[in-house]
């Protein structure tokens, strides 16, 4: 499985944006409302299997949730369906929220 750093994670979010990153959040509707990454889509865990369309098999897709649990489970399973530039964020959001200053529980 592919990882990526949230520190690594979180400087690409700052970088030139020529090249649109593509972030799925598989967290619940309530967690994103109470924080989410701009321009992430939002796919709960529970409705991936139904949404695998809406997944580019071309790009690489960062794959996050609230601590990387449900993240890396997606991406095994994204994996398992042939998805080969799927990315795992580890620590999730709440690590991506404390290197933003921003206090995620």
């Amino acid at each position: 499985m592919t990882n990526i750093d949230p520190k690594q994670f979180a400087d690409l979010l700052v970088q030139d944006t020529s090249k649109e990153l593509i972030i799925v959040d598989v967290r619940e509707q309530q967690e994103w409302d109470y924080y989410h990454l701009e321009d992430s889509l939002l796919m709960p865990m529970n409705t991936v299997p139904e949404r695998l369309d809406e997944i580019s098999m071309d790009q690489d897709v960062y794959i996050i949730c609230a601590h990387g649990v449900r993240s890396e489970r997606v991406c095994s399973y994204l994996r398992d369906r042939g998805f080969e530039k799927v990315i795992n964020v580890d620590g999730g959001m709440a690590a991506i929220a404390y290197l933003r200053g921003f206090a995620y529980d």
